[in-house]
Parts: structure tokens; sequence; C-alpha cells
């Protein structure tokens, strides 16, 4: 897949042993690292849609931690190289990976496992109740050419 300018991913080693696994999300020493804001954990129900929206001036690093979804996100900027291309990822337990969204590209993910699915974000700014960065449009209506239905063949 041809991802959208400025969007970078990084496969998570699971580390496994006779307790449990490990795997680190991000660490301030590597090349993805931006800065710190915050760390906040997310869950979605089966088949749940949370879209779309987009940040002015955060970046968000997406990892699903338990279960599995479907993180899509949309190149809406105009002088972008990739302008109107859609990149989608299937994120879990099934394929560790973290995404880093850049600022003004559209997201969302959808719920595919029973009964949730668990997401961390690492945003690069902290969420200000009072003024939040995110601005957002309808999951279904909308000028985003993406369609959120299970696509079976």
């Amino acid at each position: 897949m041809k991802l959208i300018q400025g969007v970078k991913t990084k496969s998570l080693q699971v580390i496994p042993d006779e307790r449990g696994r490990l795997f680190e999300i991000l660490r301030r020493d590597e090349p993805l690292f931006l800065k710190f804001g915050q760390v906040y954990c997310t869950t979605v129900d089966f088949a749940v849609v949370k879209a779309w929206h987009y940040h002015k001036r955060q970046v968000d690093h997406f990892v699903c931690v338990s279960g599995m979804i479907k993180l899509v996100i949309y190149d809406s900027r105009k002088d972008s190289p990739t302008h109107g291309r859609i990149n989608e990822f299937f994120i879990g337990v099934h394929n560790p990976l973290l995404v880093q969204i850049p600022a003004l590209i559209y997201h969302g993910f959808k719920g595919l496992t029973t009964p949730e699915a668990v997401v961390i974000n690492v945003p690069t700014e902290p969420y200000q109740p009072k003024q939040p960065d995110e601005y957002r449009l309808d999951p279904h209506q909308n000028d985003i050419p993406y369609d959120w239905n299970r696509r079976d063949g």
C-alpha cells in the first residue's frame, strides 16, 4: 500500500514468554518519536465506527492492544501529493502495528471484534477541553469517498 504523505508505521515486536507477552509501543529514542502530549486508552464496541476527525496541530500514534480494528485515514490536504488517498490498516492482536497519523489527516476506526477492541493513542499534544484541537465530520454523511460497511467477497 502506498502511504499518505507523512504517515509512518512501525511493526511491533511481540516478546512472548511463559508469563505472557510484552511489546513496546513508542520510545523517545526512535525516529518515529516527535514529542509527548499524553497517553490515553479508548475502546470501541464491535461494528461501531468512531470517525471522522482531524487535528490542526496534534500528531496521533495509534495502537490496538486488544481485539482488532480497521483504522482508516484520508488525505484531504489540497497541496499534498497524496491528496484524495485513503489508507486502511487492520491492526490489533493479529497485526501489532503502530500508525503515526500527521496533523490535518482525517482518521477514524471501526471495531472488528467482540465485545470490544482497546486502542492506545500517544498524541503529541495534551487534550484541551476548552479548546480541543479536534474537527469532526459525521462518519457516514460527508465528502470522504469511503464506505465503512464490510465488503464480503
